[in-house]
């Protein structure tokens, strides 16, 4: 597992042919989290096949999130429950630390999905994020059937990747991991979201993210 997270560190530096470095993040394609890099965009576009499933789930507004809010977007997804005392309150509060840099960008989007949806309803969701003090409305507490939630966790994020597609539905889901998803869904980071150190390199990946846009808009 620590080889892992030193992959996550990893950035690779291209120089063009007018002298400006771009910074690359990798892309993880199975649930191994190998990293792969790549510049060219069509290459991507043939070897990643690996993005987030469709889904649909309700935040603690009561308001519907799918795919198509997420799409164009970066996002960054925990699973967490709200009665939990553990490794949730640390996840939140370095959560709170990417959030404040990103509160309220348009481009950025927070979805902590509960793993206990059967206790966590929208009320139970929306008490967890008043008590939190969490304002941003871009961080999205979602709920919804558990089979769903657990299938798209290890399915689409690869949260429990040690464990690959061995367990189902009936199995407990309790990670620490935060995933970091580009604007086209596809996996581009893994990290310890008990750490504040890995928190900060989520803010930092996904500024790399934002640069590589807009070269590409270049």
């Amino acid at each position: 597992m620590q080889l892992r997270y030193l992959y996550i560190k990893i950035l690779l530096i291209i120089i063009s042919c007018n002298n400006k470095v771009e910074p690359m993040l990798p892309y993880y394609n199975s649930a191994n989290f190998e990293p792969i890099f790549i510049k060219d965009q069509n290459i991507v576009e043939n070897k990643i096949d690996h993005k987030i499933s469709d889904f649909k789930f309700f935040n603690q507004d009561n308001e519907e999130i799918n795919e198509n809010d997420i799409s164009g977007k970066i996002h960054v997804a925990n699973f967490i429950f709200t009665s939990c005392i553990n490794i949730c309150p640390s996840m939140t509060e370095n959560m709170k630390i990417i959030n404040k840099n990103f509160r309220n960008n348009p481009k950025i989007m927070i979805l902590s999905y509960s793993v206990m949806p059967w206790i966590d309803d929208t009320n139970k969701l929306k008490k967890y994020k008043d008590f939190n003090k969490i304002k941003s409305s871009n961080w999205h507490f979602l709920t919804g059937k558990k089979d769903e939630i657990y299938s798209l966790a290890r399915n689409s994020y690869f949260v429990e990747e040690e464990l690959g597609f061995n367990r189902d539905s009936s199995d407990f889901l309790h990670t620490e991991h935060f995933i970091l998803v580009d604007q086209n869904k596809r996996l581009r980071g893994i990290y310890n979201g008990t750490l504040k150190l890995e928190a900060k390199q989520v803010i930092d990946d996904i500024n790399l993210l934002l640069e590589y846009e807009n070269w590409n808009n270049i």
